[in-house]
């Protein structure tokens, strides 16, 4: 039996006149790759929106296998109110055309999906990459509905894995225990280093750390770049030397880059703006000294285990997944600048416990090379197949998208 993965997807794509599918952020069709070696085709429901050509700095998203079901296109709360009565009618569509489905949350297309899943008991499986508590805590979004979207996110999402038939995290345990899953549970980080990003030995430090390099999006202060920049001017207030490039982009940059100018931090901050995914990324982690992403939410760091497998020592934030990566010692209170000035200044300031921290950030880093992580995930792919089949088999017929038998 051919069966065909429905997958849910929060990510934004835009369709060029002659039909091509693009993504920004350093996404490409290659993530599709592991869904392809357990199910027949992928289609992807998503936002999708017509644009006149390739958008800059943007990767082709389908490939052979993949389709795109479109659902209308929005930006922030006030559009999605509007268009989420066509939106939950499309996604009523797909579940009820769909074989085989796939969660991917926290997400409220996600939801919708999974509503119309539960009312005609389909099974499906759940990807969970983040932590809706954290996204909206107090700090992270500046809406007067913060309060209640914390509430309604998390509740979906608990019940959702409640009722997943099998749940995959990007976490050891913090999100599991957070949101459990009655089903079979794989821990699967959505990271998959390539052996050109792991370096072969770890640094030797014989000074301080004096370069700090940050890596995330701009867009919301979900990474806490703020809180580096209050940390910076707290630094440079005790007399350190200190010099901070700051890597991303975002609707928040201009305001960060005054608030940098307002502490007289101009010439110690760099902003360098976007940078696509691989070697341009790698090269200005290998130009810094101390990795720091202070975030207030947080699944599992991608940037910061890019980070751990150059060698890098690492400072971050008790959010999310984070503590499962790094000891407490070099970790820092969301939201809390003196705390992490403290954590940069007792890691910085060690050249011994530098280079102690830059080998045991490296053989973390090994759990996340992709000849770790692909058998974990093709088993949690081939136990969603399994119990598919078994369920459409029981229907006694298969879905209405079903071709002939293997």
């Amino acid at each position: 039996m051919n069966v065909s993965l429905t997958l849910s997807f929060e990510q934004r794509f835009d369709r060029s006149p002659d039909g091509s599918i693009w993504a920004a952020g350093g996404f490409n069709a290659s993530f599709w790759d592991a869904y392809l070696e357990v199910f027949d085709s992928v289609r992807v429901m998503a936002r999708v929106r017509a644009v006149a050509r390739q958008p800059d700095r943007s990767a082709r998203a389908d490939r052979d296998g993949v389709t795109f079901a479109p659902l209308p296109y929005y930006v922030g709360p006030a559009q999605h109110v509007l268009r989420a009565p066509s939106i939950f009618s499309v996604a009523g569509d797909l579940a009820s055309t769909g074989e085989a489905f796939m969660l991917r949350g926290p997400s409220i297309l996600a939801s919708y999906l999974g509503v119309h899943l539960s009312r005609r008991r389909r099974p499906y499986g759940i990807e969970v990459v983040g932590d809706p508590y954290d996204v909206f805590a107090p700090g992270a979004v500046d809406h007067p509905l913060r309060p209640v979207f914390r509430w309604l996110t998390t509740s979906r999402l608990r019940h959702e894995c409640a009722h997943a038939c099998a749940a995959s995290y990007v976490t050891e345990a913090a999100l599991q225990q957070r949101y459990p899953c009655l089903g079979p549970s794989f821990a699967i980080s959505s990271i998959r280093l390539l052996p050109e990003a792991i370096v072969d030995t770890p640094r030797v430090y014989t000074r301080p750390a004096r370069r700090i390099v940050f890596v995330g999006s701009l867009e919301q202060l979900y990474k806490g770049p703020d809180v580096l920049l209050g940390a910076a001017a707290q630094l440079v207030a005790s007399g350190r030397e200190l010099a901070v490039t700051i890597v991303g982009d975002g609707r928040r940059r201009a305001e960060l880059e005054d608030s940098a100018a307002a502490r007289a931090l101009g010439d110690r901050i760099h902003f360098a703006g976007w940078l696509p995914g691989g070697q341009a990324i790698r090269r200005e982690l290998d130009r810094a000294d101390l990795f720091v992403l202070p975030s207030r939410t947080e699944g599992l760091p991608r940037a910061m285990v890019e980070a751990m497998a150059r060698g890098l020592p690492c400072i971050g934030s008790t959010a999310g997944g984070i503590p499962e990566l790094l000891p407490p010692e070099c970790l820092a209170s969301p939201g809390d600048a003196a705390s992490l000035a403290s954590a940069i200044a007792r890691l910085a300031d060690d050249p011994e416990r530098l280079t102690l921290t830059s080998a045991q950030n490296l053989a973390r880093a090994h759990r996340f090379s992709m000849t770790v992580l692909a058998p974990r995930r093709t088993e949690f792919l081939r136990t969603l197949r399994t119990i598919t089949e078994e369920f459409l088999a029981l229907r006694g017929r298969a879905s209405p998208t079903a071709r002939t038998a293997r």
